[in-house]
């Protein structure tokens, strides 16, 4: 086989994938020490391959059926060779090496069986449950990847994940709606006197614009939190919560006036770059 033809490694594979679907954290990871950085590529391209399901499966059921393959890989009973697959092989690597808890790392791939259904998501504390064992715990396993395992940045990782993925939530509101997909809280529609029908058709409304403020406010405030805890974490961890800072960029700009939330608004990697590097640069990661 020549040289142009040999297949990437299993390291190369994981990097590639983060760089390609998760270009925030995949920069993060880059401004970590490079001995945690094999480890927190494993993470994060583990991450991409199950949120990816959903969006390579036009029915429930081939979903479920890839889904559980990496439920039966994190018990030790996946059906054919591991080995085989890069990012699973790359992912039980850094368990071992990092002593990880598999049982996050299950209950993400099942909160993302939620995500191959049509079916809305009923309150801000199902959105929240939701967000708590998949972004909070990406959060959370990369603070042990850095190290730090403690109440403290178990605490920060929540208050991180929400702030994140109800920006997601909303950064995503294009894709999700023409989909016929409703991560909005049907609380908070109720509320404020949104009709489901009215997002999916994509039109923007006054009551829908106060249900995105309402999320908004919501982010805001564990943003802050997320930042006020950062301190009481020793600089050498900070670097696991770096993407909060792309977070923060995100937010202010989807709460910009006049922004029509169902027009896709893709930031660019060069914007992306500069914003996580200098905050890996700010008082806020190093001191």
């Amino acid at each position: 086989m020549s040289r142009a033809e040999t297949p990437p490694d299993s390291v190369t594979f994981c990097a590639d994938l983060v760089r390609a679907h998760d270009f925030p954290r995949y920069i993060a990871t880059l401004l970590a020490p490079a001995a945690e950085r094999r480890a927190l590529l494993a993470l994060y391209a583990f991450n991409v391959e199950i949120v990816r399901v959903r969006d390579q499966v036009s029915q429930p059921l081939p979903g479920e059926i890839r889904l559980q393959w990496w439920t039966d890989m994190l018990s030790g009973h996946a059906h054919g060779s591991v080995e085989g697959n890069p990012v699973a092989a790359e992912l039980l690597r850094a368990i071992r090496a990092f002593e990880l808890p598999v049982e996050p790392l299950s209950l993400l791939v099942d909160e993302h069986q939620f995500d191959l259904y049509n079916d809305p998501m009923p309150t801000m504390t199902a959105l929240e449950g939701h967000l708590a064992a998949t972004c909070s715990a990406l959060f959370g396993l990369a603070a042990r990847i850095m190290g730090e395992v403690s109440d403290a940045a178990e605490h920060l990782a929540r208050h991180a994940g929400l702030a994140q993925g109800i920006a997601q939530v909303i950064a995503n509101l294009p894709r999700d709606s023409a989909h016929r997909q409703l991560f909005l809280p049907q609380q908070f529609l109720t509320s404020h006197g949104c009709g489901i029908e009215e997002v999916f058709a994509g039109k923007e409304t006054p009551n829908l614009n106060a249900v995105l403020d309402h999320l908004m406010s919501e982010a805001r405030q564990h943003l802050a939190t997320a930042f006020s805890l950062l301190a009481q974490l020793p600089p050498s961890a900070r670097p696991a919560f770096l993407p909060l800072s792309q977070a923060r960029a995100d937010l202010n700009r989807l709460s910009r006036p006049g922004r029509n939330p169902f027009a896709p608004q893709p930031v660019s990697r060069l914007r992306t770059l500069w914003t996580l590097w200098r905050a890996s640069r700010s008082r806020e990661f190093t001191k």
